[in-house]
């Protein structure tokens, strides 16, 4: 028997038999989680997901969304599929655009059964100002309005490593992902990355990357061709680090680390607030960077399963935990390496992903503490 005390998340492995598929067992977790005892009846139930960067293969498969979107249908619920524009540069950063790579990449009404919403309007401008009175670091959230004018909010998650945070789970998902392009502005205003020279060859990969001008190529003083970015131009996206191939480029977190996970917690909040919310997080295909890149390597570890809980913060350190002990995969970028038990740290030592999970609680989202429970 669980602790009251704790938050339960629930779990099940990708194992199967011809008794029951994968998504008839996905059905069976969202049941015994609880998503079922959520008031969706006549309810706008936003689905909250990333739909992938094209030339990105690591995302959720549309199938999946497709037996949640049946599920919220069975419910009463009228199911959108949600997510806001971007900063950086991709196909992502406007609703045409967006719409067109979800559509590539699967997420059609007819693959799903429902429309999708680009939260934060065409140019990323259509968003509500959400007071956060109690907020420690902002005082208003930037939502994407569909978000906002939901009546029941689920995060589906592909969990992975990020470049920026060290997870990419439920608050990462909420957080960054429901603000609106001025809310990404304000959620990355503390972080600027720098050029670590010495390891830099001047190839210009994140020129092309960056979408505000920040980050050019030119001589030092060695007469050597090397990058540097722009302080007073970069908003802190972190598209360059990922996109380096060595490692030259870097941010000096410490204290801004802390900032930018509190800031993603307390929009998370901002996102949830006063609405019913469920979470579910896919660990599989756990890849080094985020699904934002248009490219991904190959997964850290094996395929682990799929988790489900009311309290984000409960599930994100469920899923971390169960990332750290599996084995890491022989073919991946970190084969050989000592992770030390902290696949993420070793992935991104400059973030501090724990963070994440102390900010979460401290803006009232749910607790660390947490009941693995296992169908």
């Amino acid at each position: 028997m669980s602790n009251p005390k704790k938050s339960n998340v629930h779990f099940t492995d990708f194992r199967c038999s011809d008794a029951e598929n994968l998504q008839q067992k996905f059905v069976r977790l969202l049941k015994t989680a609880g998503l079922g005892k959520l008031d969706m009846a006549g309810k706008f139930v936003a689905i909250k997901l990333h739909f992938g960067e094209a030339g990105n293969m690591s995302y959720l498969r549309p199938n999946w969304v497709k037996t949640l979107v049946d599920f919220v249908k069975e419910h009463g619920g009228r199911p959108f599929l949600t997510d806001a524009n971007t900063l950086y540069v991709g196909q992502r950063k406007h609703a045409l655009d967006h719409l067109a790579v979800a559509y590539e990449n699967g997420f059609s009404p007819f693959s799903t059964g429902c429309h999708i919403l680009i939260a934060d309007g065409l140019k990323g401008t259509d968003d509500a100002a959400v007071p956060l009175p109690d907020g420690k670091y902002v005082k208003e959230a930037y939502i994407g309005r569909a978000l906002v004018d939901a009546d029941v909010i689920i995060s589906l998650t592909h969990f992975k490593c990020h470049e920026m945070t060290g997870i990419g789970g439920a608050l990462k998902n909420l957080g960054m992902g429901g603000a609106s392009r001025a809310g990404k502005k304000v959620l990355h205003s503390s972080v600027h990355p720098q050029v670590a020279q010495a390891n830099c060859i001047g190839c210009g990969k994140c020129t092309r990357e960056c979408a505000h001008g920040a980050c050019t190529v030119g001589k030092n003083a060695d007469g050597k061709r090397v990058a540097s970015i722009d302080p007073n131009k970069c908003v802190g996206c972190g598209r360059c680090i990922g996109a380096c191939n060595r490692d030259a480029i870097v941010s000096d977190f410490g204290e801004p680390c802390t900032v930018l996970h509190g800031k993603i917690a307390e929009y998370s909040a901002a996102v949830v607030r006063g609405k019913p919310a469920f979470h579910i997080s896919f660990i599989c295909d756990v890849s080094p960077h985020c699904d934002c890149h248009p490219m991904n390597d190959a997964p850290l570890v094996p395929d682990i399963g799929m988790a489900a809980s009311l309290d984000p913060v409960a599930l994100d350190k469920a899923c971390a935990d169960l990332c750290n002990a599996a084995p890491v995969l022989p073919n991946c970028c970190l084969a050989g390496t000592d992770t030390h038990g902290d696949l993420f740290s070793a992935m991104h030592p400059q973030t501090r992903w724990q963070d994440a999970i102390a900010e979460g609680e401290r803006a009232g989202l749910g607790s660390a503490d947490y009941t693995l429970v296992r169908i």
